[in-house]
């Protein structure tokens, strides 16, 4: 609420008007007038001030000022008025919260805090290992980066152990490698659960399957890699063990499948 005085007359005419702030660029920010409340007596001026209600902890409820009084001052004495000194204020640490919060709720929808929770109860550890299967996935959504970026970097800047509700430590750089492990043991349980609940969520049907493939090479001898020893890859030099992954998908084009040949 902003306060305009006109004066005409001899008089002085105080009028407030509704705003809003509009950014235009990283240094510029303008007062766009949303309505104008034209002027106000003190019964209406009071009215517009109580238009915001606090919940206390206790539950209680009970409206206080949103704005101060007619000349731009707190009111000595006003028990529900708060006065903040805007230059004061800094912002301190800022960690992000919305793209986290929607990539775990996501994780969520699909059922997969539910199915990394019960085929991992039984691995012990200070913190769940489906949390940090989880912190790993919100952060390929949000930001990928590697294991020891989300170490280092990434989960300090992020509410992430907000989100989970753990400390640092489900962020711990051997703790990260060791989840892909043991997120691969899962991974035919896991194809089947996820196919399931995409037939759940889109209604989807595998009537129709698409099947690419592609070549590469393995650089070094790899044997100890079986897959390593099947392909054939007309790109790669001869003496380099070659293989083949595909991916297959359905009509709508989305992947359903990938393997190693």
């Amino acid at each position: 609420m902003k306060r305009h005085v006109r004066r005409k007359d001899g008089k002085e005419h105080v009028y407030y008007s509704l705003c809003e702030s509009v950014r235009l660029s990283a240094t510029r920010v303008i007062q766009r007038r949303v309505l104008n409340l034209g002027e106000l007596n003190t019964t209406q001026l009071e009215r517009w001030q109580r238009s915001i209600e606090v919940v206390q902890q206790e539950g209680e409820r009970r409206q206080c000022r949103l704005f101060t009084d007619r000349e731009g001052a707190a009111p000595a004495e006003a028990a529900d008025v708060c006065e903040v000194i805007l230059s004061s204020l800094a912002v301190r640490h800022p960690r992000q919260f919305g793209a986290c919060w929607l990539g775990s709720r996501l994780w969520q929808e699909l059922g997969l805090d539910t199915f990394f929770a019960e085929a991992l109860q039984d691995r012990r550890g200070p913190v769940a290992w489906s949390k940090v299967i989880e912190l790993l996935a919100v952060n390929r959504l949000c930001e990928p980066q590697s294991e020891l970026g989300v170490h280092q970097r990434w989960f300090g800047t992020t509410a992430m152990d907000t989100i989970l509700g753990t400390d640092e430590a489900v962020a711990a750089k051997d703790r990260l490698y060791r989840a892909l492990d043991k997120a691969l043991e899962q991974k035919a349980a896991l194809e089947t659960h996820l196919g399931k609940r995409w037939r759940d969520l889109f209604g989807a049907r595998c009537d129709l399957l698409l099947y690419d493939l592609t070549s590469t090479y393995f650089e070094g001898q790899a044997a100890g890699i079986p897959k390593a020893a099947f392909g054939y890859s007309r790109a790669s030099p001869a003496r380099l063990p070659p293989t083949d992954p595909g991916v297959g998908g359905h009509r709508r084009r989305l992947p359903a499948l990938l393997r190693g040949l």
